[in-house]
C-alpha cells in the first residue's frame, strides 16, 4: 500500500494551491481542484478497501512508515499510517461522504466572493481528519485532532464579516480546546508510564502494568473522555455545536454529519483496550451519551431554525454512539457512525436546498407546503428522516436498534430505557420539522419570495447518492471483529419478543404524536407553549440554560478579573526596571553637551577622583 499517502496528500495539495491563489482563481478551476482532490482521496480509499478485502494482511492491519517526526532521547514518534478495518471505515466515510458534500458545495457556494478560500478550508479539514484516523500513535492522532480544530474554526467563521459568525467560531475553538487540553494531559501520563504513544504498543503494555480499576487507569481514561466529549459535543462541552451552524450549510454537513463530531467516538473505539482497564470510565461514557441524547432531544423539540434542529439531532445521535461504547458495543457504535453520516449529510444538504429555495430563510414557521414546490428535496428530507428515526428498512434502523438491543442484553437497562425514550423524542422532533416545512399551509409571501428548486447536476447527484445510501446503508457489513471487541452479552433464552421490536413501536408512536400535534392539531402545542408550560419550553429552547450557566461561571468572572487587572500589577512591577534604565539613559544623555570646556572639566574631575580613590585605598 505504498500509494496510501495519496489519500491525504491530494487534499493537502489542494489546500495549498487554493490558499495561495488568494481568491484570484475562477470558480470552475477552484471547484475542479477542491472537489477533484477529495475525489482522488475517495478513489485511493476504494482501492485500499478492495486490496484489503481481496488479500487480508497478516494480523489484520498494514503500516506504512513515512518518516520519523522527531527524535529526542528515547522519544521518536513517527508519521506512520496504520490501516485496519476501523481506519478504513472512517476513511470511507470521510472521503466518500466528504466527496459528495464537496460536490454539493460546488453548486451551493456559487457566487461567493471567497469561493476558492472556502474549498481550501474544506480540503484542509479533510486532510486533517485523515491524519487523525490514520495515525498509528497518539501524537500523530493529536496532530490531526488539532488540525481539525483549526479547520473547523476557519469554516464556522467563513463569513467573518458578520461578528456573530466570528463569535461562533471562537466559541467552538475555545470550548473544544478545553477537551484537547485534557486529552494532552492524558498523553503525558501515558508516555510517563509506558514510554510510548504507539497505540498498538499501549494496548499490549498497559494491561501488564495497570490493574483493572486502578486509579491511574481511570484518571487517564477520564481525561481521554474529556477530549472526546469536546470534539463530539457531548455533555458538558456540547454548547459549541448549535452555534457552529453559523457556517455555510455544506460545512454543517461535513463537520456535524461525517467527520469532526465523530472523532470522539473514534478515539474511544481506538483506545478500547485502555478503557477496558477502567469500568467506571467506560460506564461514564455510556451515561454521558444517554444524558446528552435526552437533553438534545428535548431541546430540538423547541427549535425553529431548520439547521439548529438538525444540529441537536446530531448531538443526540452521537449520544447513542457514546451509549453503545459505554456498554461495550463498539461495533454497533461504529456502524451507527457510518449510517448516521449517510442520512445526516443528506438531511443537512437537503436543508441547504430548502434554505436557498426560501431565499435564505431558516425559520421553519415561515415555510410550509413545500412538498409540491420542491418535490425532489422533499423526498430527500423524508428518506433522511425515516433513516434518522430508525424506521425499517432504512439505514438507521439496523444500527440504532442494534445499539439498543445490546444495551438491553448487557444488563444496562437504565441506559436502554434512556435510549428508548430518546428514540421517541427523535421521531417527534424529526417529523415536526417535516410536517411544518413540507405540509400544512404555505406561510411565505409567494409574490415576493416564490420558492424555487435547483436544476443542477452538482445538486442532484450528491443528494441522490446519499438518498440511496440512507436506504441500503444498513446492509453494509463492517468486518470489525479483528479490531473491536464484542459486547459482553448475557443471552436470555426467555427474552420477550417485544424487546427486539419495541424501538420500532416507540418510533411509530412518536410519529403519530408528531402528526397529531403539529399537523392535525397545531393549536395544542401553541397553547401549551404560551400557557403553564411556557417556562419549561423556554428552558428547553435555551438548551437547558448551559450557555447562561457557563457565562456566569466562567465568562463574567474572567471579564471582571480582566477589568480589575487591566493595568496588570505584575507588569507594573516589572516595568520599574526599564523605566529606571530609561531614566539613567536620559541623565547620561544630558552630559553630552558638545562643549569642549565641559568635556575637559569632566575629564579633569574624573582624573582627580581616580587619584583620590587610589590614594585613600
Amino acid at each position: 500500500m505504498n500509494y496510501l499517502p495519496l489519500v491525504f496528500v491530494a487534499p493537502l495539495l489542494g489546500f495549498l494551491v487554493l490558499a495561495l491563489s488568494r481568491s484570484r482563481m475562477s470558480e470552475n478551476l477552484a471547484a475542479f481542484i477542491g472537489v477533484g482532490s477529495v475525489g482522488i482521496s475517495a478513489l485511493t480509499t476504494a482501492t485500499a478497501i478492495w486490496q484489503f478485502s481481496a488479500a487480508p494482511p497478516e494480523g489484520g492491519f498494514v503500516t506504512v512508515h513515512l518518516w520519523t517526526w522527531m527524535s529526542v532521547g528515547n522519544f521518536a514518534p513517527s508519521f506512520t499510517l496504520h490501516v485496519d478495518a476501523l481506519s478504513l471505515t472512517m476513511m470511507s466515510v470521510i472521503t466518500g461522504v466528504g466527496f459528495f458534500i464537496h460536490l454539493f458545495a460546488s453548486w451551493y457556494m456559487r457566487g461567493d466572493e471567497a469561493y476558492p478560500r472556502f474549498f481550501s478550508y474544506m480540503n484542509l479539514f479533510v486532510a486533517s481528519m485523515l491524519f487523525l484516523v490514520l495515525g498509528d500513535n497518539l501524537l500523530f492522532l493529536y496532530f490531526g485532532w488539532e488540525g481539525v480544530g483549526l479547520a473547523s474554526y476557519l469554516l464556522i467563521g467563513f463569513w467573518y464579516k458578520d461578528p456573530a459568525n466570528g463569535a461562533a467560531a471562537r466559541k467552538a475553538f475555545v470550548i473544544t480546546r478545553v477537551g484537547d487540553t485534557l486529552m494532552a494531559i492524558a498523553l503525558f501520563i501515558l508516555y510517563r508510564e509506558f514510554g510510548t504513544l504507539n497505540i498498538k504498543e499501549l494496548a499490549v503494555i498497559a494491561p501488564t502494568q495497570w490493574a483493572v480499576g486502578s486509579t491511574l487507569a481511570t484518571a487517564t481514561c477520564l481525561l481521554l473522555l474529556g477530549g472526546a466529549v469536546g470534539k463530539s459535543a457531548q455533555l458538558p462541552l456540547q454548547t459549541w455545536l448549535p452555534d457552529a451552524m453559523a457556517g455555510p450549510t455544506p460545512v454543517s454537513a461535513l463537520i456535524h454529519a461525517a467527520t469532526m463530531v465523530t472523532a470522539g467516538v473514534y478515539l474511544i473505539a481506538r483506545m478500547n483496550d485502555l478503557f477496558a482497564l477502567s469500568p467506571f470510565a467506560l460506564h461514564m461514557v455510556g451515561v454521558i451519551g444517554a444524558i446528552t441524547l435526552l437533553l438534545a432531544g428535548f431541546t430540538a423539540l423547541m427549535q425553529t431554525d431548520i439547521k439548529k434542529i438538525l444540529a441537536y439531532s446530531t448531538m443526540s445521535q452521537i449520544g447513542y454512539m457514546f451509549l453503545a461504547e459505554g456498554v461495550g458495543a463498539y461495533q454497533p457504535a461504529v456502524f451507527h457512525l457510518m449510517t448516521h453520516a449517510f442520512f445526516k449529510a443528506l438531511l443537512f444538504l437537503s436543508a441547504g436546498s430548502v434554505i436557498l429555495a426560501m431565499h435564505h430563510e431558516q425559520d421553519i414557521f415561515k415555510m410550509g407546503g413545500l412538498r409540491k414546490r420542491i418535490p425532489f428535496v422533499f423526498w430527500c428530507m423524508m428518506i433522511g428522516t425515516l433513516a434518522l428515526v430508525a424506521m425499517w428498512p432504512f439505514a438507521g434502523y439496523y444500527s440504532k436498534d442494534e445499539i439498543l438491543h445490546q444495551a438491553y442484553l448487557t444488563g444496562n437497562h437504565g441506559l436502554w430505557l434512556a435510549g428508548l425514550f430518546g428514540a421517541f423524542l427523535t421521531a417527534v422532533y424529526s417529523f415536526r420539522l417535516i410536517f411544518i416545512v413540507f405540509f400544512g399551509p404555505e406561510r411565505f409571501d409567494a409574490h415576493h419570495h416564490e420558492p424555487h428548486g435547483a436544476h443542477s447536476v452538482d445538486h442532484h447527484i450528491p443528494l441522490a447518492v446519499l438518498l440511496v445510501l440512507s436506504i441500503i446503508g444498513g446492509f453494509i457489513h463492517l468486518p470489525l471483529d479483528s479490531v473491536l471487541p464484542q459486547a459482553a452479552i448475557h443471552h436470555d433464552p426467555n427474552e420477550p419478543w417485544i424487546i427486539v421490536h419495541l424501538p420500532l413501536v416507540v418510533t411509530l408512536v412518536g410519529i403519530l404524536v408528531s402528526w397529531f400535534l403539529f399537523l392535525k392539531r397545531p393549536q395544542i402545542p401553541a397553547s401549551l407553549a404560551s400557557g403553564g408550560l411556557a417556562p419549561i419550553g423556554k428552558l428547553w429552547k435555551s438548551a437547558w440554560g448551559f450557555d447562561w450557566l457557563y457565562d456566569r461561571l466562567f465568562v463574567k468572572p474572567f471579564v471582571w478579573a480582566a477589568e480589575v487587572n487591566k493595568n496588570d500589577v505584575v507588569d507594573s512591577i516589572i516595568n520599574v526596571i526599564p523605566a529606571t534604565l530609561r531614566g539613567l539613559n536620559t541623565a547620561l544623555v544630558r552630559t553630552q553637551t558638545g562643549g569642549l570646556r565641559w568635556y575637559a572639566a569632566v575629564a579633569g574631575a574624573g582624573t582627580c577622583l581616580l587619584i583620590a580613590l587610589v590614594a585613600f585605598h
